[in-house]
């Protein structure tokens, strides 16, 4: 399969035909601030192969994760807006200094499962293309992080255990249901998390058991209580330069490796959840089989001027998608 020429961009490379092969390969790099055992990693694992196959080895990438090219989920957006990257697997909720839409999939307790978190994706996805688009990036795929909770260093049995803790969050509706809830927050990258908890910087983390198992918080960190707080998601990008530059056909493949991608994703997200809990439990961390009455009903409450000013600062387009996630949910 012969493809379409694309001038390379800083970070990517043009590999040189070598062993006597006229044609050349397009290697592209991907970057992925989390762990390459991760849910994430291993969809974006999946989309490289799927396309190096496809393209006969036409087009290439080099996966980069644990943040090794420097990159916080942050940057990645405009690094891969401004041509720095051809790809970034990124934590949705950080961008929601770009647009608050992006704080929709943090949203405390707006989902109840994996079915209802990829509902809400669906429902939305069409908002977020657009953001993407208009800074001239292609949205690709999403895949969800299974449900936060709460790891901390001491167990929570009450709501003044709750209390004396210094919580990390990763957005700022985490932060803020925290601080409503009478807690400490500290809102941090998650390449700042294990250096913070080995410090004692922080006590607590807000994530999922998915997140903290890939970073052995079983190290620092010897409870989890489980939250249902949020099912967040990753979601990969693309430069739309690079993607334009691409034939129809070639354009079709990545769309087809990636949909591949995001079923993985999705499927394996329950399995992992229940994987993750027989790890941790295997590494010395005790798992509470529910959270306290009274904390769930703390966040609750807390979290509440949360979803009211995502809905002010998000205006008709997030009180649309809100309202179709519920009736495709049947609330």
């Amino acid at each position: 399969m012969k493809i379409k020429k694309i001038a390379p961009l800083l970070g990517g490379v043009v590999l040189a035909a070598s062993m006597g092969t006229s044609a050349a390969a397009e290697v592209w790099d991907m970057v992925n601030e989390y762990n390459d055992s991760s849910l994430h990693a291993a969809t974006q694992l999946l989309f490289g192969e799927i396309l190096e196959e496809q393209t006969n080895g036409d087009i290439k990438i080099n996966h980069h994760f644990g943040g090794a090219m420097g990159y916080s989920s942050q940057d990645q957006f405009d690094a891969v807006g401004d041509g720095a990257l051809q790809l970034a697997n990124t934590n949705i909720t950080t961008l929601g200094g770009i647009d608050p839409i992006f704080l929709l999939s943090s949203l405390p307790f707006l989902v109840r499962d994996d079915q209802e978190a990829r509902q809400l994706w669906e429902t939305a996805k069409p908002a977020y293309a657009k953001i993407f688009e208009d800074n001239n990036q292609v949205l690709l795929w999403a895949s969800p992080w299974t449900p936060a909770g709460l790891w901390s260093k001491s167990e929570v049995t009450n709501v003044d255990d709750f209390k004396k803790l210094k919580i990390r969050t990763w957005d700022t509706n985490g932060t803020q249901t925290i601080i409503n809830a009478g807690a400490n927050a500290v809102q941090l990258n998650w390449g700042d998390v294990v250096p913070q908890l080995a410090t004692g910087g922080i006590d607590a983390v807000l994530t999922s058991t998915e997140g903290g198992a890939n970073a052995k918080f079983w190290e620092h960190l010897s409870y989890f209580t489980p939250l249902n707080y949020s099912m967040s998601l990753n979601v990969s990008h693309m430069n739309k330069d690079v993607f334009d530059g691409l034939s129809e056909e070639q354009q079709q493949l990545i769309f087809a490796a990636a949909a591949q991608a995001e079923d993985l994703g999705w499927k394996e997200a329950v399995e992992r959840q229940n994987k993750n809990v027989v790890d941790m439990q295997a590494n010395g961390v005790k798992v509470a089989e529910v959270a306290p009455a009274e904390l769930l009903d703390l966040l609750a409450e807390a979290s509440q001027p949360i979803v009211q000013d995502w809905l002010k600062r998000t205006g008709a387009t997030g009180e649309e998608i809100l309202e179709n996630y519920q009736a495709a949910v049947g609330r």
